[in-house]
């Protein structure tokens, strides 16, 4: 018996499409980084982009549990002495870049090399309903029916 590892030459990508409306986040995220990696795929192979791409539409509208849209702070740093920067993830959601809530989640979720760099550019995240990529015809993934968890009213 041996393990099955896989060129980039034999890798297969599917589009997937997720309607992000009324989704927890961190939930989200996590199927996403999934995806992302390729870890639903029994042709798993950890050095190789193996994973599918990413849709996801309604960024604006993902749930965050408890009080974390108050508390929940993406901090930067400007560069200069004493210029750390924060924004709190309410504002960020209703702010002009609603999808970098969702970004960020799965970015974390992701390995910090330069593989996980190329799996990130195949994630795509929008704000509205509408979306540039119907010529490639995504499968719709219906998170919420996944776990009852997943969605919130």
């Amino acid at each position: 018996m041996q393990t099955l590892s896989i060129k980039p030459s034999e890798v297969k990508k599917k589009w997937y499409l997720i309607d992000a409306e009324d989704l927890v986040l961190g939930r989200l995220a996590s199927i996403v980084a999934k995806i992302l990696r390729g870890k639903h795929k029994t042709c798993y192979t950890p050095h190789v982009d193996c994973g599918d791409y990413v849709v996801i539409i309604n960024a604006e509208k993902v749930h965050l549990t408890g009080k974390k849209l108050e508390d929940k702070v993406y901090y930067r740093h400007t560069g200069f002495p004493g210029g750390i920067r924060g924004v709190t993830a309410g504002k960020v959601i209703e702010g002009k870049h609603p999808e970098r809530v969702i970004i960020k989640a799965v970015e974390r979720m992701i390995t910090r090399n330069p593989l996980g760099r190329k799996q990130m550019t195949n994630l795509r995240v929008y704000a509205g309903p509408e979306h540039p990529h119907a010529a490639q015809n995504p499968e719709v993934l219906d998170v919420a029916a996944l776990n009852p968890k997943n969605k919130r009213n």
